[in-house]
């Protein structure tokens, strides 16, 4: 099963005690985040 890349899953994603978790979930918050301030600009 594919794993959903939504805001809500990846701060769920944060808690989880699993590193490569943890660290997907970072960095799936960081290209949310980026897109976001380039859609305001």
């Amino acid at each position: 099963m594919a794993e959903k890349n939504d805001l809500s899953s990846a701060y769920r994603r944060l808690k989880s005690p699993n590193a490569k978790t943890r660290d997907r979930a970072l960095k799936l918050l960081k290209e949310i985040k980026a897109k976001k301030s380039q859609k305001s600009k």
